[in-house]
């Protein structure tokens, strides 16, 4: 008798399979609770909506996208249905509540975020992003702590002209594959997996250094400038956070030297396997050449606004953008661009700035900031407390997360009410604001809490151990260093 072996399908994470039931369940629950004193009917239902985005993010049920969709219908229909906040007597009416659950779309840090993704598209149509990696570790040489150093030095350059985490790791991942496949070593040595390992932290890292690096900064700047009326330029946010990510990416080559040091000091050959990836490239490209230029131009618009110009971030970007599609002067056609979009997460962003505007305005971000400043007593603490208070809040709930995004979406504008309700003397709410959504791009830990981790991890160089191994002590470090800072650089600066 002949047995047929099937291979058994793969059962999904049970939180994975009724995270949307749970998350439904959640809001039902929250909605048939008697709404309470002070709160606004439509922030009650807020709260809901929040709650069910938390659980759908969390257990990664829905796609983003998706759950983007399912959260606009959401706020359309109960906001709609319920009565107008700043005229209690009239329903809201659905075309308001859904003009409310677009407006995130209007933002102008939604247009930077999406202008961010096609100069990624541009570096990947061109393969500059992959010529200027591949530069700089063919002058590394072959020593094994070298190449670490090179992979986080890469990490660091490409955050200034890549304004995307995960096209950044990407570009990455197949040179950093190339250089470990060329070398001769094994796929599951240390030294493939502290370098995927290193390529992921890296990025992840310069996501708190530079402005335009991560989506999930833009949600937070455009909060501050929509809620606290302060614009941060390319520069303010620069001289405040680069020196925090230049420390953590000492640390980072320590931490990874000591917890995962490679099998062997030099690999033979080593120099010249970069050298000859370098070379399978050719010579310097027309569209390389000029994406280098407009990059660079770019770039010096960004760290010189409100000094030599006032042409604001989101403006020089779009503009760039439009240059870049341009017959005859850009780089890449629409048709080329457009499948190198990732379209999910312009649609989360803009739905996630759309949240946390209702969150505000609905008066329900500012009524759940009141009941989390009473239980920890945050009132009346001094700043460097309430810092590390909530950073220490931000990096646990991290560990639920899949997205730095929906993490700034969800908990910035809860913070910016938090912050406003204290009423310690000289407590700087934009300066503790900026320094918290620093801490939002603390996904060192798990390989799922960032989706450049997930595209390090698919390589299967490493184990989740490893990762774990290493992330610990890096976001320990990482949090004291946020404290030290708190007390003396930041404090200099006049942020804490």
């Amino acid at each position: 008798m002949q047995t047929e072996l099937r291979q058994q399908p793969v059962q999904e994470p049970f939180l994975k399979r009724y995270g949307l039931v749970l998350g439904f369940a959640i809001l039902a629950a929250v909605l048939a609770v008697p709404t309470p004193e002070g709160l606004p009917t439509a922030g009650h239902r807020m709260l809901g909506i929040l709650l069910f985005s938390v659980i759908v993010w969390m257990t990664d049920s829905i796609s983003y996208p998706v759950s983007a969709a399912v959260i606009m219908s959401l706020m359309a229909v109960l906001l709609g249905t319920a009565p107008d906040v700043a005229n209690p007597k009239v329903i809201t009416g659905t075309t308001k509540a859904l003009t409310t659950a677009l407006g995130g779309f209007s933002n102008t840090a939604f247009a930077l975020v999406g202008g961010a993704l096609f100069i990624a598209a541009a570096m990947m149509q061109t393969g500059l992003d992959k010529r200027i990696a591949l530069f700089v570790l063919s002058k590394i040489g072959a020593k094994t702590n070298r190449v670490l150093a090179g992979v986080i030095i890469v990490g660091f350059i490409l955050s200034f002209f890549v304004p995307s985490t995960t096209a950044r790791v990407s570009c990455m991942v197949p040179i950093v594959m190339g250089i470990i496949i060329a070398f001769g070593v094994n796929t599951k040595s240390r030294f493939a997996g502290v370098m995927m390992i290193a390529t992921a932290q890296a990025d992840s890292l310069w996501n708190v250094g530079i402005k335009t690096a991560a989506a999930q900064n833009m949600i937070a700047v455009g909060f501050i400038k929509s809620q606290l009326g302060v614009d941060i330029t390319w520069m303010e946010w620069f001289i405040a956070a680069a020196p925090f990510s230049a420390i953590m990416s000492v640390v980072l080559y320590y931490v990874l030297m000591k917890l995962m040091p490679p099998e062997t000091e030099e690999i033979a050959g080593g120099k010249e396997a970069v050298q000859r990836l370098l070379a399978e490239m050719g010579p310097m490209k027309t569209e390389e050449k000029k994406l280098l230029v407009m990059s660079c131009a770019l770039l010096f618009l960004w760290a010189t606004e409100k000094v030599l110009h006032n042409f604001d971030t989101s403006t020089t970007t779009i503009v760039a953008i439009a240059l870049m599609l341009l017959p005859g002067i850009g780089v890449m056609t629409w048709k080329e661009a457009q499948p190198k979009i990732n379209w999910g997460t312009i649609i989360l962003f803009g739905v996630g700035i759309s949240l946390g505007s209702a969150l505000l305005s609905t008066k329900a971000a500012a009524w759940l900031a009141k009941i989390i400043v009473t239980a920890f007593g945050i009132q009346t603490m001094p700043a460097l407390l309430i810092l590390g208070v909530l950073a220490a809040f931000l990096i646990i709930i991290h560990l639920g997360f899949a997205s730095a995004t929906a993490l700034a979406a969800a908990m910035i504008p809860i913070i910016i009410s938090i912050l406003q309700s204290v009423k310690t003397p000289g407590v700087n709410v934009v300066g503790l604001t900026m320094i918290l959504q620093y801490v939002v791009s603390f996904g060192f830990i798990l390989p799922v809490n960032a989706p450049q981790n997930m595209v390090a991890y698919g390589t299967e160089t490493f184990e989740v151990r490893d990762f774990i191994r290493t992330g610990i002590p890096l976001t320990i470090i990482a949090y004291a260093l946020i404290m030290l800072l708190g007390a003396t650089y930041w404090k200099w600066l006049g942020l804490v």
